[in-house]
């Protein structure tokens, strides 16, 4: 894992504010944005995103980024949704995802 991605990951979850969450993808697309925009090479994706939130590398708000469907880590679903919970974030009718349309968040150009 490539430590300066792996920061750059870490410090846009950490924007993400209470109440709103990003999909593995749109953290990846945003890097890949800002890194071209910056002249740099596009790398990473939803995987190697899904990687450095696994690694645990830096205490960020890691409930707040899910899968495609708005589902919190399945290891750490009960804590992830109370987290979420929480936060008045959003949820599915069945209070198992984050309702998408209502709570993404999509950081500043």
């Amino acid at each position: 894992m490539d430590d300066a991605y792996a920061g750059e990951v870490l410090d846009l979850v950490e924007q993400i504010p209470p109440g709103r969450a990003m999909t593995y993808g749109l953290v990846a697309e945003v890097l890949v944005d800002r890194a071209r925009a910056a002249g740099r090479p596009a790398r990473g994706g939803p995987r190697q995103v899904g990687q450095v939130m696994a690694a645990g590398l830096r205490d960020v708000p890691w409930w707040r980024v899910v899968d495609a469907s708005g589902r919190p880590p399945a290891r750490h679903l009960a804590r992830a949704l109370a987290h979420l919970r929480d936060e008045g974030t959003p949820l599915t009718g069945d209070g198992t995802r984050v309702a998408l349309r209502a709570g993404v968040w999509f950081p500043e150009a």
